[in-house]
């Protein structure tokens, strides 16, 4: 009876079959960045169409027009849809990057955004946070 204690026997290798852009983190990464950015163009053109929606706090720190922060969401929301476009069609590394970026460009924008839209903005930080989380996470194409 011979057992095989180094693991070197036949029939243990493994091989990772190659799926497009490799990892289910970046697949999950890049359905969440267009997501977040769908979201966040949607918040963008509801501020700068009708901005009488959101109710204006009084004494806000960071208090700017609600026009003005529909045109940053409605552009950040634009570019973070078309980078996960680019991650979920190349996974290439730019794209993991320049998402990591933006991701944390939209979470401090939707931080700054939350006494107009709480709960809207705190769910749009958490979907953030995922997405630099499974960016972060994925292995990189050298581990492939």
């Amino acid at each position: 009876m011979a057992s095989n204690v180094s693991g070197t026997g036949s029939g243990t290798a493994r091989s990772s079959p190659s799926t497009g852009i490799g990892s289910g983190w970046l697949v999950f990464a890049a359905v969440l960045m267009v997501f977040g950015g769908l979201m966040m163009l949607f918040q963008g053109i509801a501020a700068i169409a009708k901005d009488d929606v959101f109710v204006v706090t009084r004494h806000y720190v960071y208090q700017f027009d609600l026009t003005a922060w529909g045109w940053i969401h409605l552009i950040l929301g634009v570019i973070i849809a078309l980078v996960g476009v680019a991650l979920l069609f190349t996974g290439a590394t730019w794209a993991r990057v320049v998402g990591v970026v933006l991701t944390g460009l939209a979470m401090l924008a939707n931080f700054l955004w939350a006494p107009y839209a709480p709960l809207w903005a705190i769910v749009l930080i958490a979907i953030n946070a995922f997405v630099i989380w499974a960016l972060c996470a994925a292995p990189s194409p050298s581990d492939r």
